[in-house]
């Protein structure tokens, strides 16, 4: 009875790993960058993980925005992944996903500017980051950052 008890136990918790990574799974695919932009995205990695860097050492920057930062580095660090990258296509936009996600969230807490002064690219660079996360406009069609957010 008690080993019926236990696989029951350790059925019921793969199971639940598993139904809560297929969720995050379909999650990521939903807000995934649309079209093109994945690819392009994918171009921009050495910029970002120094803007990533640079963010996470601003001093200036709450420290909420620096310590999502750190994680987002260590994240991106670790051999392990979400969705394996060896997985075509997926296997990199896990990567992709957090690091647009989290930048969003750091233009809403520190304005676009922030991101704009670390930026180690290009211009172009810059307003191919910007496209691909969707950092320049809200869906209020206010520009992300500004006063009154």
């Amino acid at each position: 009875m008690t080993g019926v008890f236990w696989l029951d136990l350790l059925i019921a918790i793969v199971g639940g790993l598993l139904l809560a990574w297929l969720l995050l799974i379909g999650a990521l695919l939903l807000v995934r960058p649309r079209g093109g932009r994945l690819r392009e995205a994918m171009r921009l990695l050495p910029d970002v993980l120094r803007l990533v860097h640079r963010l996470a050492a601003d001093e200036e920057l709450p420290r909420g925005t620096r310590v999502r930062m750190a994680l987002l580095l260590a994240y991106l660090a670790l051999p392990i992944d979400l969705i394996p990258d060896f997985i075509p296509l997926l296997g990199a936009a896990d990567d992709i996903v957090l690091v647009v996600v989290v930048l969003r969230g750091v233009v809403r807490r520190a304005g676009l500017d922030a991101v704009r002064r670390h930026w180690p690219g290009t211009d172009d660079g810059f307003a191919a980051l910007a496209a691909v996360a969707g950092l320049h406009r809200r869906r209020d069609g206010r520009a992300l950052g500004s006063p009154g957010e």
